[in-house]
């Protein structure tokens, strides 16, 4: 069986930025459908929460056949995100989230390592949120260069005091 044109892309070795890697080719996106899932969060602190989301998500269209990797293969991503959300009700929230999710290490639908030990996968992503401080760190000086200089006022001349006779 001859494999299909999306298939043979995604496996591949391509180059983004002086680094190799296969896969979907950067640039491209998927659109996916999540099942009814279970969202569980505990305070921690006032302006902490522990969360914890379990779901199955489901393509919103079809793979192509003999695309993308095999069964059983499992990805450990590291997820920054913007939650936004508004009351509707007692029970009720809308809420949409929006941010960046860092691939930190897989594993193999054959194998029973994963890509990178537990250390290693701490080290990226410690690597991950300094690179992130940095981009909003440069982000927050570039808003700063370019934003007009407050115009300069003119000392104030100081009030003579009248002193009661």
């Amino acid at each position: 069986m001859k494999k299909s044109d999306a298939s043979v892309s995604y496996d591949e070795f391509k180059e983004y930025e002086g680094r190799k890697y296969t896969g979907m080719k950067v640039g491209r996106s998927h659109k996916w459908y999540y099942d009814k899932g279970e969202w569980k969060e505990k305070k921690i602190t006032p302006d902490l929460w522990q969360i914890s989301y379990a779901v199955t998500k489901r393509r919103a269209g079809r793979a192509p056949e003999g695309s993308g990797v095999p069964v059983g293969t499992e990805y450990h991503w590291y997820i920054l995100a913007h939650q936004n959300v508004h009351k509707l009700n007692a029970n009720d929230y809308t809420t949409s989230m929006t941010g960046l999710k860092f691939k930190v290490a897989y594993k193999k639908a054959d194998s029973d390592k994963w890509s990178a030990s537990p250390k290693a996968q701490r080290r990226r992503i410690i690597k991950l949120l300094h690179d992130v401080i940095d981009d909003l760190e440069n982000q927050e000086a570039e808003e700063l260069e370019a934003a007009p200089a407050p115009a300069k006022k003119t000392p104030a001349k100081p009030k003579r005091l009248r002193h009661a006779a």
